[in-house]
């Protein structure tokens, strides 16, 4: 399954259902991550605040290809996107194993295909080096095989590249 996390508004994922199997937009309106790690222990892969991302755990988890396109601003993600992606640490559980030599949470998943990172926005070439490392470090830490990282002027120009 291909999944799409974007920081564009509701607007445009209808667009992007077509490039995916399933879009989450990052509107920058779901509470933060309470870390009470409730979606690790008592409610496994399900967030204890039930708003629209009390699956976001199993969606992410669920997808063998994720895309996340996001701004840049100063070598991250969008507030938006990076509140998603901390909701989504039930995708793995609190035991702990070696991947790529080093500590890592255990997958509640398994392994998948690909992460991809297409960012936005102005992006100096220090932000660009931090923006490759970051994608590594999640790829690994998330269990996906292969990551990528894309660098457009805009919003416009990402979408295209979904």
């Amino acid at each position: 399954m291909k999944t799409i996390i974007h920081d564009f508004g509701k607007e445009q994922s209808e667009r992007l259902l077509a490039a995916a199997d399933r879009v989450v937009c990052a509107d920058g309106r779901y509470a933060p991550c309470r870390g009470c790690f409730k979606c690790w222990t008592k409610h496994p892969a399900a967030c204890e605040m039930k708003d629209a991302l009390y699956r976001v755990c199993r969606v992410l988890g669920e997808s063998d290809d994720l895309t996340v396109i996001t701004e840049n601003l100063y070598g991250g993600c969008s507030p938006a996107v990076k509140n998603l992606l901390d909701r989504s640490i039930g995708s793995s559980t609190p035991l702990s194993t070696y991947r790529g030599g080093q500590m890592h949470h255990t997958l509640r998943y398994g392994k998948r295909n690909s992460l991809r990172f297409i960012v936005y926005g102005d992006i100096t070439e220090a932000e660009k080096r931090t923006w490759r490392l970051t994608a590594g470090r999640n790829a690994v830490n998330m269990g996906f095989r292969e990551h990528s990282v894309s660098f457009c002027a805009d919003a416009e120009e990402a979408g295209g590249m979904a």
